[in-house]
């Protein structure tokens, strides 16, 4: 399932949040914590003006929420929305012992998930404190943070260690956005999402149902991604999601914010990822891994493209003759005779490549010199500083 984590301050606000995202969701999570003073002992009527399952929450602050009062207080309002509402499930933190509130659950017929929040990490402890977890209840929630890609390894490890437990696994922050993504994959229950980011690494409920449908991936799903640091921030979901759709191919693709290539190969294995992108600053770092590269990856030292084959990973640079095409008639026409090329990175490695290989004559602008001089000459070309650059107005057929 999809659910939606309400935010609006007031009932009103929160039901219209639920009207507009309604074909994007299956459940909403009333966050009683996030609602005015004056409309929280209203908030019980709320399922009956919906036509899905409410999830009931009143966060604490320690745990990420709004709720400041005192515990006492708190049980009070819960208990009392259980009584009058209709709510499917309630949220209880994993350090309150049985009590009053399970009561009214179960006398209500109320799910109860049991949850546990840490927003420094992930516990080494994570198997044997779910197994706790659903131990206390219906279903087990974890929210945890990882720092990287070794920990989230971890978190996809959970479907394997313990499959026959009912659970919502969620990493938060940048590293943890694959698992809201491929939340299915973790063996979750569901996933939340918000239009406004109500906990770190919220995704929009339009974007994980329309772009992603994470809601439709099974184990047939095919997944492919893309690496970097950062990455969240890239386009290509929103080229390559749309075109496996075009094509009918049951594959989804993900962003993965890595920390460390090595281990992001241990993930591949994984999770068999099929293929992947690569952007900054792993183009030349993840060679190392590849037992298979094309020539314009031997020739550039840059790959930004690794695809599974039998036995192995190959690499290959994409870049090169995606640079090329649009203006391969002006090369061979002799239109373009000269190109500036600003930057020394990754991509640079591919056009000037890409350039010279037609013999046309490049300069590389670059603010740090040491590493325009480094690719220039590797290329047999000019190089300048970027303050320079004013120095060859119209003196470039071509400008990158």
């Amino acid at each position: 399932m999809i659910c939606l984590t309400l935010s609006g301050g007031t009932l009103a606000n929160c039901l219209e949040e639920v009207k507009k995202n309604r074909q994007f969701i299956d459940i909403c999570e009333l966050r009683l914590d996030l609602i005015s003073a004056d409309e929280q002992r209203e908030a019980f009527s709320f399922p009956s003006l919906v036509d899905i399952p409410v999830i009931l929450t009143l966060r604490r602050v320690q745990d990420g929420g709004k709720f400041s009062q005192s515990e006492k207080a708190r049980r009070q309002l819960i208990i009392e929305m259980l009584e009058k509402g209709n709510f499917s499930y309630v949220d209880i933190e994993d350090d309150i012992k049985r009590n009053d509130i399970e009561l009214v659950a179960r006398e209500k017929g109320v799910k109860i998930i049991r949850s546990l929040h840490d927003f420094e990490g992930v516990p080494e402890d994570i198997f044997a404190r779910i197994k706790r977890l659903r131990d206390r209840g219906d279903v087990a929630k974890i929210a945890v943070t990882p720092r990287g890609i070794a920990d989230v390894i971890k978190l996809f490890r959970i479907s394997e260690e313990l499959p026959d437990c009912e659970k919502i696994v969620i990493g938060m922050g940048g590293y943890g956005v694959c698992t809201r993504i491929l939340y299915r994959k973790l063996g979750s229950l569901l996933t939340f999402a918000s239009d406004n980011s109500v906990a770190p690494g919220h995704i929009p409920p339009s974007i994980l149902k329309n772009l992603y449908k994470a809601d439709k991936v099974n184990d047939a799903t095919a997944v492919y991604g893309i690496i970097g640091n950062p990455v969240l921030h890239s386009s290509s979901p929103f080229i390559h999601n749309p075109g496996f759709e075009q094509i009918r191919y049951n594959a989804i693709y993900v962003p993965f914010l890595v920390d460390n290539v090595a281990s992001f190969f241990q993930l591949a294995e994984k999770i068999r990822i099929r293929g992947f992108s690569v952007t900054i600053p792993y183009k030349n770092e993840v060679l190392r891994y590849l037992g298979n590269i094309t020539r314009e990856v031997m020739q550039i030292g840059a790959c930004n493209t690794v695809v599974r084959v039998p036995n192995m990973w190959k690499g290959m640079n994409t870049d090169y003759y995606g640079f090329l095409s649009p203006i391969q008639e002006d090369i061979e026409s002799g239109r373009i005779k000269s190109a500036m090329v600003i930057g020394a990175g990754g991509a640079a490695k591919s056009i000037v490549k890409a350039l010279r290989n037609r013999d046309v004559k490049v300069t590389v602008i670059n603010r740090t010199l040491d590493k325009a001089k480094e690719l220039a000459i590797a290329n047999l070309c000019q190089y300048d500083s970027l303050e320079n650059a004013k120095n060859y107005e119209n003196k470039m057929d071509l400008i990158v």
